[in-house]
């Protein structure tokens, strides 16, 4: 039975990806060795992560004056690391969900925050609008894309101060203005490799400014300089990355993923609205998430969720469950999932309803 994995992360990757990783653990580059023993300092794994740094580039057409780096410690170091290399006395942040509010933890380590709005009194259904940035904060920090909550921040914001995005689930979802942006990171392990590998687009200008100082491996810079070899990288997850790179240019970029997701969401949310079973989670249609689309019962069907479950278990469907901060379902579209899968699932609804 074919599987439609609808994993929240890890999820699913491109075949491509699968494919070539696996034959590269087996006997990397034709050395007869495999991927996971070979030197890190060898010539061709440089070029693997060196191309990987391009072609990021490349696809999100980023501009002179950044760099791409590839680190250890997912998305969670970065809450630390972010304040540590920008915030010399105060920072800005957007609370928009779990991730959100450890981002913003990690940041009263290092100075004053200013959480300038939250949906917290909601449970996070909603993206906050017609909040002010103060205009003396080192940088604002966003969530973009909130897994748990299926909500999401679909445009690239313009901002008086230096802006910070944590784009862990929406990475080559969509085209981004990273001129927008002074720094970008996240945790690889939904729409680029498997866990392991965290990335960073910084502006380089944007670092040295704090008086604080820096512990070495912490430090942005010490990275940068050593094209993110300072330390040995995780070397699967970033011959993984690269092959997700090079289907997403060979499936027409970013342009196209979004064009696709767009679709495979309308098809779904459709569906949602339109069944007597289900309703959204999300209070309005605006802050819906492309990339995870949670869903409950209706209230008067509350007693049929574990059967629902299991019908779409019977079914193929993997990773269904919802977050226990949300209930119900959640079916994560990211680029590499498949619109027969989200066709599979919507069937599955129709189907569903028909028996009830």
């Amino acid at each position: 039975m074919k599987k439609h994995n609808f994993s929240a992360g890890p999820s699913v990757l491109p075949e491509f990806t699968i494919k070539n990783t696996a034959d590269a653990v087996l006997n990397f580059a034709g050395s007869g060795l495999s991927l996971m023993e070979v030197s890190h300092r060898g010539k061709d794994f440089e070029a693997v992560i060196s191309q990987a740094a391009s072609m990021f580039k490349e696809l999100l057409d980023i501009p002179a004056g950044y760099e791409v780096i590839f680190l250890g410690g997912g998305a969670s170091l970065q809450f630390c690391m972010v304040p540590y290399n920008i915030m010399n006395k105060k920072a800005a942040y957007l609370n928009t969900g779990t991730w959100a509010s450890k981002a913003l933890k990690e940041a009263k380590l290092f100075g004053e925050t200013v959480e300038v709005a939250s949906s917290k009194d909601e449970n996070f259904c909603y993206i906050p609008k017609n909040y002010t940035v103060p205009a003396d904060v080192d940088y604002f920090h966003i969530t973009t894309n909130n897994t748990i909550f299926g909500t999401e921040i679909r445009k690239d914001l313009d901002c008086n101060v230096p802006l910070v995005a944590d784009m862990s689930s929406d990475i080559f979802s969509r085209p981004v203005d990273i001129s927008k942006y002074a720094l970008i990171y996240g945790g690889a392990q939904k729409n680029l490799a498997p866990a392991g590998v965290t990335f960073v687009v910084v502006k380089t200008d944007i670092l040295g400014k704090v008086n604080r100082a820096i512990p070495t491996m912490l430090d942005y810079r010490t990275h940068i300089a050593e094209g993110s070899m300072f330390n040995t990288p995780p070397v699967v997850p970033v011959f993984a990355a690269l092959q997700t790179l090079i289907w997403l240019k060979n499936q027409g970029g970013v342009v196209e993923m979004e064009k696709r997701n767009i679709r495979k969401a309308d098809m779904l949310y459709s569906e949602i609205d339109r069944n007597k079973l289900f309703k959204g989670t999300v209070k309005n249609t605006e802050d819906r998430s492309l990339m995870n689309i949670c869903f409950v019962m209706n209230d008067e069907y509350k007693e049929l969720e574990k059967e629902f479950s299991d019908f779409a278990s019977a079914k193929g469907m993997v990773g269904l469950k919802g977050h226990r901060s949300v209930g119900g379902f959640r079916a994560s579209t990211y680029n590499a999932l498949p619109e027969e899968s989200v066709k599979a699932l919507v069937d599955a609804m129709k189907e569903f309803e028909k028996a009830h």
